[in-house]
């Protein structure tokens, strides 16, 4: 089992697909209840469309990485942003341009690595991502949690063995904590240059067309992509959709210049 030590105590599982080493590696961030397995086949499809390589890694607390390692903070996005994720692509693909895709949660880390202006960073492509939280968001996590207490999402367990209950619970209390309410990365928006791939369902439960629009307005080379007939899970609910959204999205992108920030205005 591939197994990345990021200390004593954290130990990252991972997944890799062949592809073309002369082609940029795509980056798979699942959702906040996700984790590898729970791609299914869809990174491998994706990675067979473009001809590109693949990583996919479970983040800590999730899937067959380490559990977490303590309560988990209203920051914990940004941590898996801008500390785990930078390590795990230096240790895995070292020095390799890469396009990040992201699901949900995955999404919202995507946005939040992009504004980091990483220079081997060629594109993101959020599916579902958040940057504020909605009432609709809120009602949706509780709905979960009763569906939770009552068994009825068992199937978790499956991917997440005997840490199933800590992270579902440090996913619903995170986001339904009084403080949690006011979390918002809209501020970083400005600050993602790279070319993004915002892609949400028509029908998402978790979150409304608001999220896309936000992000379509405020990065500077973003472009919107509503998946109708569809809720929170695009690349399930609608993949051969998701997938020709994506692998044009990255065929348009892979052949031009590397993206390079802009230069400052002369005084």
């Amino acid at each position: 089992m591939p197994i990345l030590n990021l200390s004593a105590e954290d130990d990252i599982y991972y997944e890799l697909i062949d592809g073309d080493p002369a082609k940029p590696c795509l980056v798979f961030l699942h959702e906040g209840l996700g984790c590898c397995a729970m791609w299914k086949d869809f990174p491998a499809q994706l990675c067979q469309a473009t001809g590109c390589r693949g990583l996919l890694y479970d983040r800590l607390g999730y899937g067959l990485s380490s559990p977490l390692p303590g309560r988990r903070q209203l920051h914990y996005l940004h941590d898996y942003a801008l500390r785990e994720l930078p390590q795990v692509l230096e240790w895995l693909i070292p020095g390799q341009d890469h396009f990040v895709i992201g699901h949900s949660d995955g999404g919202s880390i995507a946005l939040i690595y992009a504004a980091q202006q990483a220079p081997r960073l060629r594109g993101i492509i959020t599916e579902a991502a958040h940057v504020f939280v909605e009432g609709m968001t809120l009602d949706g996590i509780r709905e979960a949690g009763l569906a939770f207490d009552a068994g009825k999402l068992r199937a978790l367990a499956t991917y997440h063995g005997d840490k199933t209950q800590a992270i579902f619970k440090a996913w619903s209390d995170t986001w339904l904590s009084y403080g949690f309410r006011f979390w918002n990365i809209e501020y970083l928006l400005p600050s993602i240059e790279c070319p993004a791939l915002v892609v949400q369902g028509s029908e998402d439960q978790y979150g409304s067309a608001a999220q896309v629009e936000s992000i379509v307005a405020q990065a500077l080379n973003a472009v919107p992509a509503m998946v109708e007939q569809c809720g929170h899970t695009p690349h399930q609910e609608q993949p051969q959709a998701l997938l020709a959204l994506m692998q044009g999205f990255l065929q348009g992108r892979m052949d031009a210049a590397p993206h390079l920030s802009r230069s400052p205005s002369p005084s």
